[in-house]
């Protein structure tokens, strides 16, 4: 485990930490002798002790907040996540209703196919009486 020294309001405090963590400790130790010395600088000599409570709790207040607004928006990412899931089941849907339908349309042309012309759609000769007639003028 190992072992160093950090400044809080002026006074030397002995740490331990995990081996490899001393830089990260440090950097909580410089951040938290700002904040003592900011509550220091704004209420002027009220003790060590009460000072470092109160800049504690300036720490845990700012921690609470970005819990929740963490905890929001881990509700906002589901929620969207639930509407993509929605989304992706409604576009199987609409996917599924326009196959039906091409099936549906592709049926009827045949149908009308059919039904216009017998013999050619069922694999027979072309009909020997066209449709319609062309005559030539003035007869």
């Amino acid at each position: 485990m190992a072992q160093l020294n950090v400044s809080i309001a002026g006074k030397i405090y002995r740490m331990a930490c995990a081996d490899g963590e001393e830089d990260h400790l440090a950097g909580l130790a410089a951040e938290f002798d700002r904040r003592v010395s900011d509550m220091q600088q704004a209420f002027g000599q009220i003790g060590d002790l009460r000072l470092h409570v109160m800049a504690a709790l300036t720490v845990l207040d700012e921690l609470q907040e970005v819990r929740k607004r963490l905890s929001e928006h881990d509700a906002e990412m589901r929620a969207v996540r639930s509407a993509l899931a929605g989304g992706d089941q409604r576009i199987a849907d609409a996917e599924g209703q326009a196959a039906a339908a091409l099936i549906r349309v592709s049926e009827r042309i045949e149908s009308l196919a059919r039904d216009l012309n017998p013999m050619s759609v069922s694999g027979g000769a072309v009909a020997a009486t066209p449709a319609f007639a062309v005559t030539p003028p003035g007869d």
